[in-house]
């Protein structure tokens, strides 16, 4: 089955160390990202989860860092209960915090792999953008 890449840009007027604390704390996403408890040690090879309710849907998501470079890049696969598929490695995608920094503006490029079709690229895109663009809204006042 042929599948697509997304590969989507959000800016921050904030230096990069502030932006990938912004990605990496517990406390802070819980803040931006629907209430998700995220668990990990963020190193290479440990796992990496987010958890918890959505429409009264208990979940817990995640996979395995597969790269990291503090604060330039994050790499790992994920699967999502909500996907409706089982949890298996054929079922998983990555994702790539990639982050680069020029005068205090920090760029993050969110790569996707395994997008099914383009409606759940558009989705997959709108979703990042919600969740990046609180992100964003929270460090300014951070």
């Amino acid at each position: 089955m042929e599948t697509l890449t997304l590969k989507t840009t959000v800016t921050f007027d904030e230096p990069i160390a502030k932006v990938w604390h912004g990605l990496t704390d517990p406390t802070l996403v819980k803040q931006y990202f629907f209430g998700t408890d995220l668990k990990s040690d963020f190193k290479k090879g440990s796992r990496i989860t987010f958890s918890g309710e959505w429409e009264g849907v208990t979940y817990v998501d995640g996979g395995t860092i597969l790269e990291i470079d503090t604060p330039r890049l994050l790499k790992y696969n994920y699967w999502s209960s909500m996907m409706g598929t089982e949890d298996k490695p054929e079922n998983y995608y990555d994702i790539t915090y990639a982050l680069t920094e020029l005068n205090d503006v920090t760029t993050l490029t969110i790569t996707q792999d395994k997008v099914k079709d383009q409606q759940a690229l558009d989705h997959s895109e709108q979703n990042w953008h919600t969740i990046f663009d609180g992100l964003k809204e929270l460090l300014k006042t951070n």
